[in-house]
């Protein structure tokens, strides 16, 4: 998309690329704002508001060679810090992501839950960077590169975080 295309056929390329990941990107989001808020109607709200403010910047978008959809998480974050700026309350981290997966046993759920809890205790361990880098890798699903460029870091950056890693927490 680095061509330069005439009149408006640039900006409708945009908006067809953008439309094609919504579906690949619409749940990953809502995960990610999930694993924010703890809040299932508020991660959807995020996730939605995403494409809505997305379509709206969708004109000054310059290609810098990275996925739009790493913009996309990027759009998905701000909105997170903005959702708790307006509660001025900070929600307990909820680690349940949907999956799209069949229905658990009870056993099965049960056994889910306490991992999920193991998960959640252990990442208090970490700093809020390590913390938003496992979010951005394991629950949305990005790569090394794509969190980098959310968190605005370079891509090693990321990955190692603003101190290093305490291999007792997870």
């Amino acid at each position: 998309m680095t061509e330069l295309k005439t009149g408006g056929s640039l900006l409708e390329a945009k908006e067809a690329e953008l439309a094609g990941l919504f579906n690949e990107y619409y749940g990953r989001l809502a995960g990610y704002a999930l694993s924010h808020t703890g809040n299932h109607a508020a991660s959807e709200d995020i996730a939605g508001e995403v494409f809505l403010r997305a379509l709206k910047a969708l004109p000054k978008y310059r290609d810098r060679g990275l996925p739009m959809g790493a913009w996309l998480f990027r759009i998905a974050n701000n909105l997170v810090v903005d959702h708790f700026r307006q509660k001025s309350r900070r929600a307990e981290v909820s680690m349940e992501v949907e999956t799209g997966e069949p229905e658990l046993s009870p056993t099965d759920r049960l056994e889910r839950n306490e991992e999920l809890e193991r998960v959640a205790a252990a990442m208090k361990h970490l700093s809020p960077a390590q913390q938003e880098v496992i979010r951005l890798r394991l629950i949305a699903g990005l790569s090394s590169k794509e969190a980098a460029a959310v968190m605005g870091k370079s891509d090693g950056d990321a990955a190692r975080g603003p101190v290093p890693p305490a291999p007792h927490a997870v």
